[in-house]
């Protein structure tokens, strides 16, 4: 073992009128560790927020939307989104349409997002029928011959938030206006329904406004025959959606325009990045703050054994090595705040994880529960910051031991 490795772990252990020495060495570990695992909680939790918002977002609207560049509808839907689905990385297309309506029920009134499905559309109805906690999305699409005569109200579904807002449940009948109608209209767009089942997506902007319905059904209310508004493209890669939308303008033409999912959501991603940033940057600073403890420390170490640095000096110590020994003192201490910060940081995730500590307010937030989800990547970060600030921490204490001369210290201290 190199006689520097030794010596800095001779001065961490020893226990002789060190006691003051120990004690800033202890709360410089501790600040660290805490430091480090607020720093990789704060990721996670940033990590999990994202994520949540981004999965719950896409998995109620499309990767990729297709409109037309006058703003029409489309009576050719299936043609173009028949089109559109050879098109390289696109999964499915389909014909849908949001429109705005008043939906009616037994204990209030409230604004509703009219979502047109074809029937057609497997992984729509799919998606639906993943999130439907009452109900059955099949009688939706259901013929007016198979739902009988006790069905004879075109079936929605619509989201627990809105149905509890209005009263309504599964079999209920309510009443929906077009938006679009006008309440000067002496003949508004409107029609009755059956709530044929219920969904919670988790996504508070959708289980408080959207229906689902079929699309010939939808389209009524902007009269319509049976016409989209919007083709919904899913992609096989949703960070490659740029590239995909490139295609499809291209195979299109200029009559059409695209949206992907982060030009519709960059307000909020672009707002949830910047909050990253400020977060990772203050706490970046508590961790600094507490490796000052470090420069502490090896001061109170330097000042306390001069006698040994000059005698080292006598020996034939490199000034080199002597600084070398001050840094591996404070590596060490960092090294071991940094360790304790992971093991920290870790073990608090899964327990917010496995008891869902997190929890927010749906209609503030749009989601109600966060869950934390780490990086090994930006875990390692975390402790490699820590750990080099660290080292730096050293840097003044270590020079203040070389810059010791012998011979003056060998004779004041005989």
């Amino acid at each position: 073992m190199p006689y520097e490795i030794f010596l800095a772990l001779r001065h961490l252990r020893s226990r002789q009128k060190r006691r003051l020495a120990r004690v800033t060495a202890l709360i410089a570990v501790i600040g660290i560790a805490v430091g480090v695992a607020a720093l990789i909680v704060a990721l996670a939790l940033a990590n999990g927020f994202r994520d949540e918002m981004r999965d719950k977002i896409l998995r109620g609207t499309a990767h990729l939307t297709v409109m037309r560049s006058d703003g029409q509808s489309m009576p050719d839907y299936k043609e173009v989104a028949g089109r559109i689905a050879r098109v390289e990385d696109v999964v499915t297309a389909t014909g849908t349409t949001y429109d705005g309506a008043v939906v009616i029920g037994p204990r209030a009134s409230a604004y509703a997002v009219l979502r047109g499905i074809d029937a057609t559309s497997g992984p729509a109805t799919a998606d639906i029928a993943r999130v439907l906690i009452a109900g059955s999305v099949d009688r939706v699409f259901e013929t007016r011959e198979i739902q009988g005569q006790e069905q004879d109200y075109p079936a929605v579904v619509l989201g627990a938030e809105l149905a509890a807002r209005t009263g309504l449940k599964v079999g209920d009948a309510a009443e929906v206006i077009a938006a679009n109608s006008g309440f000067s209209s002496s003949s508004p767009r409107k029609r009755h329904v059956r709530v044929a089942g219920i969904f919670r997506s988790g996504l508070f902007e959708y289980d408080s406004t959207w229906i689902y319905l079929p699309l010939e059904i939808a389209a009524t209310f902007s009269d319509d025959t049976y016409a989209a508004s919007v083709i919904s493209v899913q992609v096989r890669n949703i960070y490659d959606v740029n590239q995909t939308a490139a295609r499809v303008k291209k195979l299109l033409g200029s009559s059409y325009t695209t949206v992907d999912w982060q030009e519709a959501n960059r307000p909020l991603f672009t707002a949830l990045a910047l909050e990253r940033r400020i977060g990772v940057i203050i706490i970046a600073l508590i961790i600094l703050i507490a490796t000052l403890n470090i420069t502490t420390t090896l001061i109170l170490i330097v000042m306390e054994r001069r006698r040994d640095i000059a005698i080292l000096n006598t020996m034939g110590a490199t000034p080199g090595s002597i600084m070398s020994i001050f840094v591996i003192e404070g590596a060490i201490v960092g090294m071991l705040g940094a360790v304790a910060g992971v093991a920290l940081g870790g073990i608090t995730i899964l327990i917010a994880n496995r008891y869902q500590l997190v929890s927010l307010p749906a209609d503030v937030y749009s989601i109600s529960n966060v869950p934390l989800n780490l990086h090994f990547r930006e875990m390692a970060l975390a402790a490699l910051v820590a750990f080099a600030l660290s080292i730096v921490a050293t840097i003044y204490p270590a020079r203040a031991a070389v810059r010791i001369r012998p011979a003056e210290m060998l004779r004041d201290a005989g």
